[in-house]
């Protein structure tokens, strides 16, 4: 008769391995960015390397030239490539569980409901402390880059190793919202958001490129939902029925995100064009199942999830920061 342990460690593998895309389907289904990105196939694989290196378009091509008859062409090479280079991160996440918990649930059903339950709790909390990581400042020992790190309130910053205070073409838009530190979606006039956040889409804007996703903290979304009451309203069908309630800002979509570890009283908007936003994961830590551990000061088994990857820019310009700084 095989020990509850090894029942316990084959009912995760059966449920879990099996059905490997549940957690990572959990993951970017929690959260408005990760689900935009992976509609438009922006979650990506990238086997081996010590980091993580994205080309970007970053220059212009000095040989277009008007000319007539046999004017001299210019041919000179135009350097218009360079790479951004991000470090690799990894997530560990454990299903677990106690000699006690396994002995006193060795019947079938009950090591079912036992191995259900450390299942979803891992896919929960998985998914919540992720979407805590991508909009992070990426402060925390081994945390990603996120939102606030790629988007800074002044542009600034270094990034995939490019510091765009050498490389202005590198910094971000940003926006500051006129008046002082005390904008409130309830007491605020509703013009004063839109006006800033019209100042910072035209930023964003180049020609066809233009924000496709708005996250708002919890005061610039009620308060851009406030200067709407008067209009109909309507919403993405797609981020509706994804679960998340959508306004609409031009031809982007605005989405209120409560796992976007904004304060509920802070102020930050991000303008996203989600074309130059990459979730790059390694193929062999996509939230996979490592074989389970038994602890040797323990009377347990731990099952190990791992992640590894990075949240990936390749165009900071075509990306905003709106704020109501001080």
């Amino acid at each position: 008769m095989p020990s509850p342990n090894a029942t316990f460690t084959e009912m995760v593998t059966t449920t879990y391995r099996n059905h490997s895309k549940e957690l990572t389907d959990n993951v970017s289904a929690n959260n408005a960015l990760l689900r935009r990105m992976r509609d438009k196939g922006m979650i990506k694989t990238k086997s081996g390397g010590y980091s993580i290196v994205q080309e970007l378009d970053y220059g212009t091509n000095g040989t277009y030239q008007r000319f007539s008859g046999y004017d001299t062409l210019n041919i000179n090479a135009s350097d218009v490539i360079t790479a951004a280079e991000y470090p690799w991160a990894q997530v560990a996440i454990h299903v677990t569980a106690s000699g006690r918990e396994l002995r006193m649930n060795s019947g079938p059903q009950a090591m079912i409901d036992l191995v259900k339950s450390r299942i979803q709790n891992a896919n929960r909390n998985a998914a919540n402390q992720f979407s805590i990581d991508l909009y992070s400042s990426g402060s925390l020992t081994n945390q990603i880059g996120g939102l606030g790190s790629i988007i800074t309130t002044d542009g600034t910053g270094t990034v995939g190793g490019i510091n765009s205070a050498t490389y202005t073409w590198w910094a971000n838009q940003f926006q500051e919202m006129a008046g002082t530190n005390a904008f409130t979606g309830t007491t605020e006039l509703p013009t004063n958001i839109v006006s800033g956040m019209n100042k910072l889409w035209v930023k964003c804007v180049r020609g066809r490129d233009k924000p496709d996703l708005v996250v708002l903290t919890q005061d610039f979304y009620i308060g851009y939902e406030g200067s709407l009451q008067n209009f109909q309203r309507y919403a993405d069908s797609k981020s509706a029925a994804a679960g998340f309630e959508s306004l609409k800002f031009k031809t982007a979509d605005v989405i209120f995100d409560d796992n976007s570890n904004f304060s509920t009283t802070g102020e930050i908007g991000y303008f996203l064009n989600t074309d130059y936003l990459f979730l790059v994961e390694h193929p062999e830590a996509r939230w996979t199942q490592d074989d389970d551990k038994i602890p040797i000061n323990q009377d347990a088994v731990v099952i190990p999830i791992y992640w590894m990857g990075q949240l990936v820019c390749s165009n900071r310009a075509r990306q905003g920061r709106l704020l109501d700084a001080s």
